[in-house]
């Protein structure tokens, strides 16, 4: 016992440089995993309205992954709503809707098109104009619900309007609207 103890002792430093670095190899590919898998915008899901439907039988019944490819960005461009990610995740059984392989080939539901309600209670009257003058308490959220009733749309206020700090708007700006 006291062989080992005293090999041991003798090790110790090599023995914490090897846990040091294990330590570092885990936690580095924990921080890796993490940014791979960070998860799409998700948004409510309220039911369309009639006017909102696709025709289905437009719909293609495969879809393709292509390199850089997404399901928000996929069913953005079969739906014309990315909210609709949901339902190809499901047709296919995906366990991680966040991995998806290039040649991947998909299957596309026939589905309705899911479009946000405006929430005018909340946000105020719908913005139709290709302008907008900033108030007191606006934000770009809410000037996007408002808008084009899609919340995740100030990303187009913000880089038409070349926002340096989109959290940072004042009472007097004025905003292009992009249609």
């Amino acid at each position: 016992m006291k062989k080992l103890l005293k090999q041991l002792k003798l090790n110790e430093q090599t023995i914490s440089m090897l846990l040091g670095v294990l330590v570092v190899l885990v936690v580095g590919a924990l921080v890796i995993n993490y940014f791979r898998n960070i998860r799409q915008p998700t948004g409510p899901s309220p039911t369309p309205t009639p006017e909102e439907k696709v025709q289905l039988e437009e719909l293609p019944t495969v879809y393709t992954v292509k390199s850089g490819d997404c399901l928000w960005k996929i069913a953005e461009n079969i739906y014309g709503s990315g909210y609709n990610w949901v339902d190809i995740a499901k047709q296919n059984n995906l366990k991680n809707p966040n991995i998806l392989l290039a040649g991947q080939e998909l299957k596309i539901p026939k589905a309705e098109v899911i479009k946000p309600k405006v929430a005018e209670a909340k946000f105020g009257e719908p913005i139709t104009t290709d302008t907008y003058t900033v108030v007191k308490g606006d934000h770009l959220w809410g000037i996007a619900v408002r808008a084009y009733g899609d919340g995740y749309q100030w990303v187009k206020i913000a880089r038409e309007n070349k926002l340096a700090n989109p959290n940072l708007i004042h009472p007097g700006n004025v905003f292009i609207i992009p249609r």
